[in-house]
């Protein structure tokens, strides 16, 4: 009865325990690899960068759904089990929970171990995209905690939300729900890696971009706010200041420029009572962003490792209520 919970459960539990395969050939570095070839093919002969990006978005959805869709046919053709674990296997290459942990954690190392920065500016410079040459201690602590906010719904809230989407379909299409999940939980990181590969607003990618960041935020928008919202009885469950998080996250919810990203760190700079946001160096520009929060006091090292523990208790409150509300689907279905 509780199969498919089960099965998304193991998949998570693979991705805390063991982290991003690097053995195997991950289906985000595939699609990476779509990304790069056609956009080389449709740039070569349509005069429109626009066009030749949505045909590049269109191409790679379309490669992505039916190149996992078949693959998991032909495997439940022998097997059924085989064809599900598998699927199992593919979920749990789709969330990042024990990377982003890790990662920010190797910052927080770096900062504890060494008066010197640059190994620190080194660690956080593999997890956010801007210039980490200029940052002192207090803007590498506000970058590491803003990338683990931000990619709370990129990495582990967003791809679930599709898993478990997907996966009300099974009793109208008589197909496993696990299969249907992965399907959605693949299609999201189809889209999130055009997004990181294309959305740039500089001359090369804003116009064959474009419709790539508009999907982006459109199937963000959702998980986005769920999980700001999640972040809020997350604080209190960690020992944070939950009325804090409400009160950030609804001031300052849509300070950023993009649409979802202020969301999650809204909730995290209003827990743990310190501002992110502000000025940063973008390889050689200045960017002035809205500050998110009230510096309560500064942002200090543990901060991370705090943020850490939000995502991951946000992250569970986030699945509880998706499994309810599926159960409660399922239940009024049948």
């Amino acid at each position: 009865m509780y199969l498919f919970e089960l099965q998304l459960i193991a998949a998570l539990c693979l991705d805390l325990c063991i982290g991003d395969p690097r053995w195997f050939p991950h289906p985000v570095r595939i699609i990476g690899f779509f990304c790069t070839r056609l956009e080389i093919i449709f740039r070569g002969f349509l005069s429109s960068e626009y066009i030749a990006g949505l045909i590049t978005l269109i191409s790679v959805l379309l490669l992505t759904i039916g190149g996992t869709a078949c693959l998991l046919f032909l495997l439940d053709m022998f097997s059924s089990v085989l064809s599900q674990l598998f699927a199992v296997f593919l979920l749990y290459t789709s969330v990042a929970i024990r990377d982003l942990i890790i990662h920010s954690k190797e910052v927080y190392r770096q900062l504890a171990s060494n008066e010197d920065l640059d190994g620190a500016r080194k660690a956080v410079s593999m997890i956010v995209g801007r210039d980490t040459s200029v940052l002192d201690e207090k803007g590498i602590i506000r970058a590491t905690v803003e990338t683990v906010a931000e990619n709370m719904v990129d990495g582990v809230t967003a791809p679930l939300f599709y898993a478990v989407l997907f996966s009300l379909l099974a009793p109208v299409t008589g197909e496993h729900a696990i299969i249907l999940a992965v399907l959605g939980a693949i299609t999201y990181k189809a889209v999130n890696t055009m997004d990181s590969m294309f959305g740039y607003k500089n001359e090369q990618y804003l116009n064959f971009g474009r419709s790539a960041a508009l999907l982006d935020d459109l199937v963000n928008w959702i998980p986005a706010r769920l999980s700001g919202l999640c972040l809020i009885p997350a604080a209190a469950m960690c020992g944070f200041s939950s009325r804090g998080a409400l009160t950030i996250f609804t001031r300052d919810r849509l300070s950023h420029a993009s649409p979802n990203a202020a969301h999650p760190e809204a909730a995290v700079a209003g827990a743990l009572g310190i501002a992110l946001g502000g000025t940063s160096q973008y390889f050689g520009k200045t960017m002035v962003k809205p500050v998110i929060g009230v510096a309560s006091r500064d942002a200090e090292q543990d901060d991370i490792l705090r943020t850490n523990r939000l995502m991951l208790v946000g992250s569970l409150v986030f699945l509880i209520i998706m499994l309810l509300f599926r159960g409660l689907f399922l239940q009024l279905m049948s």
